[in-house]
């Protein structure tokens, strides 16, 4: 399996970003995907998550209100819509799929976020 991020961007405060990833290899549709992101010194923080049928989505109590997470099983792409970014979410965005929202079995290199103040 294998994860493609892209997306990710130099961007001011209060902009708007669309990341996206696809999956691709031996990819289960019924996968959960999420999106994690990690900050030079900073531990890995999962951003948001959802679960195969869409039905289920979990978020990081910093970005609730601004990201929507959603995907396309038609493509085995997953969506991270943020809005009113601000420079604390500066970091390395990457996604990964699992069994489930809190079991992660597939990672793929990220894309970077930076948003200027």
């Amino acid at each position: 399996v294998q994860l493609q991020a892209s997306g990710g961007g130099l961007v001011q405060t209060g902009d708007s970003l669309t990341l996206s990833c696809a999956a691709s290899g031996r990819f289960s549709g019924t996968y959960a995907m999420g999106w994690f992101r990690q900050a030079p010194g900073k531990e890995r923080e999962l951003v948001a998550a959802i679960t195969w049928r869409g039905d289920v989505t979990s978020y990081a109590d910093s970005v609730k209100g601004r990201v929507t997470i959603s995907r396309d099983n038609a493509k085995n792409t997953v969506f991270l819509q943020m809005n009113s970014l601000k420079p604390e979410d500066t970091a390395n965005y990457y996604c990964a799929a699992g069994a489930s929202l809190k079991t992660w079995r597939y990672w793929g290199q990220g894309t970077q976020v930076t948003v200027s103040s």
